[in-house]
């Protein structure tokens, strides 16, 4: 059943006795004060629809440790003690001094009821609730997208390691697959198979054992029903395949290159290989961010494998916004299809595009050339009219034999040829309204600000994501943009008079 918040203080109650050691002004403060009017037990009360049995720990309470917890970037066992021995938190949440807190299990069952219910990212409601109604954001017409790099929990894992920790998991969960001959490892022992990992003869047997050992449990556990039976074979059966190929002699080998959207780890599947550069990468998930730029709040988050493109994902995070915002991203937005979405929805696109390579370094660029897409032609600078065909290529061939321009334009045998997306007219107004300075102001006074909210998201050792899996990182990922979007109102003068409100705008 649900626990109540009591309001009557005890005798040692540590905000009667120790309030004033809390800064005025922090985090710790405003939940003193304000933690029922944030967090009121109705908004919890259908995770306990049951009035029988032992009373839960009190909704304003947990929900305020896990915003600190966040704040701090802390671990459940380093917050459970922070609650036992920190005045600031026992103040924050409502405790008596000599009250120990509760067991660090207690934040990761709440998390558990929280994700299986109705409305999982109900703490970063709340405070979205709260940022609604002090009316901070009305009038602000301008939204920054932009994402970062969160690193995943977990070790990557070379192929070897994953078809292991695979043939193990179906072993384990799928009836009868123990059953099954294998060959290539002793799968009931620990760690990785004993070879001569410098003989590369002896590589070579043993993935190929490998690779057969799982296309033999596949095809035993062919037909499986159980939910759990089923992901381990369909786990087994991505990593059996996205690294190795058939030799001409029959036999399976690593692949040269790295698969599309590759599986690094059977322990968390979601994680993903993200380039920063063309020489450095990095594994596990993208956060991104939607931000109000003149008050660095944070309206919308989403957590996705890392290897997911910004665009798409900074369209969805504007739905519900009302239409005529500017919206100020960089090049990883500036698709044709992100472009045309954001016109779809009625915002102002003020994207920094990409550069246009030239075949020839200095040399004549897409935007050089003039098309008519209701005549379906394309005109060359030297003049060339060639039509547009059904798959959008324009082959200019042999007018490029004897053109005076072609030393600027191209160096193909066979002439130039252009390749137009569907939305190439969106992606020229782009690079038109870049170069012709449309927004330029607006992006270098704006766009920037959306940096300083990443660098709050990431700081306090928040890198790094706490749990496997997409969905327990997004809720983690909400807590941590209510936690920061709180301390922001906090530092904009967030009061409660009756009604939420800014003292200083």
């Amino acid at each position: 059943m649900q626990g109540l918040s009591e309001l009557n203080r005890e005798r040692l109650d540590a905000s009667a006795l120790c309030r004033q050691l809390v800064p005025q002004g922090s985090v710790e403060a405003f939940l003193a004060d304000h933690r029922h009017e944030l967090f009121p037990d109705e908004m919890f009360e259908d995770l306990f629809l049951s009035k029988r049995g032992r009373p839960s720990i009190p909704a304003d309470t947990v929900a305020s440790v896990m915003v600190l917890q966040a704040l701090e970037g802390l671990s459940d066992r380093d917050a459970a003690r922070a609650l036992t021995d920190r005045i600031s938190w026992k103040v924050a949440c409502g405790l008596a001094l000599d009250e120990e807190g509760f067991d660090y299990s207690v934040l990761t069952y709440w998390r558990s009821r929280l994700r299986n219910s109705a409305r999982p990212e109900r703490i970063f409601e709340a405070v979205r609730a709260v940022i609604e109604a002090t009316g901070v954001l009305k009038g602000k017409t301008r939204r920054a997208l932009d994402s970062t790099l969160l690193d995943d929990a977990v070790a990557t894992q070379d192929t070897v390691t994953q078809l292991v920790a695979a043939i193990r998991r179906v072993r384990r969960v799928v009836p009868g697959a123990r059953e099954v001959t294998l060959v290539g490892h002793d799968y009931d022992s620990a760690g990785k198979p004993l070879i001569a990992w410098d003989d590369e003869v002896a590589r070579g047997e043993l993935v190929n054992a490998l690779v057969n050992d799982a296309l033999a449990v596949l095809g035993a556990c062919e037909g499986i029903e159980d939910p759990e039976g089923a992901s381990a074979t369909g786990l087994l059966a991505l990593v059996a395949g996205q690294d190795v190929e058939l030799s001409d002699d029959g036999r399976w080998r690593i692949v040269r290159g790295v698969a599309k959207d590759r599986v690094i780890s059977v322990v968390d599947p979601e994680s993903r290989h993200m380039h920063k550069s063309r020489s450095e990468y990095r594994d596990g998930y993208k956060a991104h961010l939607c931000v109000e730029p003149e008050t660095g709040l944070i309206t919308a988050a989403a957590l996705t494998p890392a290897s997911t493109p910004d665009g798409p994902t900074g369209v969805e995070l504007l739905e519900g916004e009302e239409p005529g915002l500017q919206v100020l991203a960089d090049g990883a937005y500036g698709s044709g299809e992100t472009l045309a979405a954001l016109g779809d929805a009625g915002h102002h696109r003020a994207i920094k595009p990409h550069p246009t390579p030239s075949a020839i370094p200095g040399g004549f660029q897409r935007d050089d050339f003039v098309v008519d897409e209701a005549a379906g032609t394309v005109t060359c600078p030297a003049g060339h009219v060639v039509t547009i065909s059904a798959r959008r290529h324009a082959t200019f061939g042999a007018r490029c034999t004897n053109c005076p321009l072609r030393t600027s334009c191209t160096n193909a045998k066979d002439g130039r040829t252009l390749h137009f997306t569907v939305h190439d007219a969106e992606l020229v107004e782009s690079r038109r309204a870049w170069r012709d300075g449309d927004f330029i102001s607006d992006y270098r006074k704006y766009h920037p600000m959306v940096e300083r909210s990443i660098a709050w998201l990431v700081s306090d050792h928040s890198r790094r994501v706490r749990f496997r899996g997409v969905e327990k990182n997004q809720m983690g990922l909400t807590t941590r943009v209510a936690a920061i979007n709180l301390r922001r109102l906090i530092n904009l003068g967030l009061v409660h008079d009756g009604a939420w409100r800014l003292t200083t705008i």
